[in-house]
């Protein structure tokens, strides 16, 4: 049972297109058209496209593409940031907030036309959140936290070990890094996630990460599973990712 996965994108529309791209090359020396694509969330912030990409994504889906959208932690930060401006996802440490830069929450606003907005006040933000429509909201609200398919389980964080897939919470396959990343057990199926980000996307045995630093100024990492097995697509075809022992 193949399924198509893409890593964290981050607002980088353009790096979201090369990444359907190369999913079109393996589709055509495959012969397959029926295999979903699934985006493991963090579609927004850090990036400057966040918009387009949101966008995107709703439109090929509205046009009948077989494509997975998962919500991610940063996903959900904006929501709720259009929601409660005053009020900060409770995960979030104390001392940051969705506007700080270390988060990206200024740059998925100013592509939609707010300017500025960590150094203005909230007061005068607020009555601009208009500009972000309620169409994308509805939407981006309406996406799964999680996708199980064949032996793969696609998620944007990880699972809480231990915990069956159905007694899961919002909070840890959105946010969990702990014990997730240092867990060897098997989880019942391979995780599949993004979240952590890493040099490059890694196969660990029971879980394989695709966070590769997109809202960093690196490549969205993008993989084709195939049971238990995957391989990195890129310009050159299929690149193993060989199963390794160690967290990150």
């Amino acid at each position: 049972m193949r399924s198509y996965a893409i890593g964290d994108i981050h607002g980088h529309l353009d790096k979201l297109k090369a990444a359907h791209a190369l999913i079109a090359a393996d589709r055509a020396a495959c012969g397959d058209t029926e295999a979903p694509i699934v985006h493991v969330g963090d579609l927004v912030d850090r990036g400057p496209n966040s918009a387009g990409v949101i966008d995107y994504l709703m439109t090929g889906q509205a046009q009948g593409e077989n494509w997975v959208v998962l919500r991610g932690n940063h996903d959900r930060m904006f929501l709720g940031f259009l929601d409660h401006p005053y009020i900060e996802d409770p995960i979030l440490s104390s001392h940051v907030t969705y506007l700080n830069p270390r988060v990206g929450g200024e740059a998925t606003l100013q592509s939609y036309g707010i300017a500025d907005a960590f150094s203005r006040p909230k007061a005068e933000i607020t009555p601009l959140l208009g500009a972000v429509p309620q169409a994308h909201r509805s939407w981006l609200a309406g996406q799964p936290a999680y996708f199980l398919r064949g032996e793969a389980l696609f998620v944007h964080a990880g699972v809480r070990p231990g915990v069956d897939l159905h007694d899961q919470v919002e909070d840890d396959l959105l946010w969990i890094r702990e014990p997730f990343l240092s867990d060897t057990r098997d989880h019942g199926a391979l995780i599949v996630h993004g979240h952590t980000n890493i040099e490059a996307a890694t196969h660990y045995g029971n879980r394989l990460n695709l966070d590769s630093g997109a809202g960093y100024g690196h490549p969205i990492s993008t993989a084709v599973i195939e049971g238990r097995d995957a391989w990195l697509l890129s310009a050159e075809g299929r690149v193993p990712l060989t199963p390794q022992r160690g967290s990150k």
